[in-house]
């Protein structure tokens, strides 16, 4: 994905989890912080952190932050792309491409984000096609869902769009994706703060696996360079222990590093996964 207008500033305070408090050009800005997480360990002062203008008068405020570089005694400056939206766009750029194969994906012909099953919503519903007749056309079900049969009833084998006789399609499956913007000592860690909200998407991936569907976590590390992921259980035990259960039901837990760079967030590949 790429950025527009991008411009170096020095970090100065963040009075809330939504805006910052930057040096521009001279100027002290209050700026949009495009991730609500603590983010502690890299806004610190003096940090250069990167911002992405608009050009839409009605907005409180003219920028984004979106990156910043984290300051490591000793070392050079670790550049980490902070977007918590920029991890579903560049997964989805990556998949569509056909680079998924790098991590097991088929080349979809289907990728709709934000699909819901059941009573859970996931990031992303995939789907391989496969031949099959197209006779009695299943009716949709609630925008975004897994469709349902013409009779009425729920069909988790059947989508919009296809035939009720096409119900066993060769794959498909949902993922959750995950930004990650932790990392100690060259190890991505995720969570960085506490997430029940984290801990239910595995439970609910567990179920779709049950139910048959290919299911995974994909983790997207939001800087380069890393030797491997882990989940973060000094900050979130239950998180790790679901992680693990999730990978023992048969939920794929992968991980993926980026090229990062102030106007870009790219995947380059698959990150080791370490349980």
């Amino acid at each position: 994905m790429i950025y527009q207008d991008i411009h170096a500033a020095r970090f100065l305070a963040r009075p809330n989890r939504f805006i910052a408090q930057v040096e521009l050009e001279g100027r002290v800005e209050t700026v949009h912080v495009k991730n609500t997480g603590r983010c502690k360990e890299l806004l610190l002062p003096g940090c250069t952190v990167y911002l992405e203008g608009s050009s839409n008068p009605a907005r409180r405020t003219k920028y984004d932050l979106v990156a910043v570089e984290k300051v490591r005694p000793g070392l050079p400056p670790l550049f980490i792309n902070m977007d918590s939206q920029a991890p579903n766009k560049v997964f989805a750029e990556w998949m569509t491409v056909g680079l998924g194969e790098a991590l097991g994906f088929p080349r979809p012909t289907l990728l709709r984000p934000e699909t819901t099953w059941g009573n859970s919503r996931f990031d992303f519903y995939w789907e391989e096609s496969g031949a099959a007749s197209m006779e009695s056309p299943c009716q949709p079900g609630e925008a975004g869902a897994v469709g349902t049969s013409r009779t009425g009833e729920r069909d988790e084998n059947c989508l919009p769009g296809h035939s009720e006789s096409q119900r066993i399609l060769p794959r498909r499956g949902f993922v959750e994706v995950k930004g990650c913007t932790l990392e100690e000592n060259g190890l991505a860690l995720f969570p960085d703060a506490p997430t029940e909200r984290g801990v239910k998407h595995l439970r609910e991936l567990m179920a779709c696996r049950a139910a048959g569907f290919e299911a995974a976590v994909c983790v997207v590390v939001q800087m380069a360079g890393m030797t491997a992921f882990s989940p973060n259980d000094r900050t979130h035990p239950q998180f790790g222990s679901a992680l693990r259960e999730a990978a023992r039901a048969g939920v794929r837990v992968l991980a993926v590093e980026c090229a990062a760079a102030p106007d870009s967030l790219t995947i380059t590949g698959p990150v080791p996964v370490r349980l």
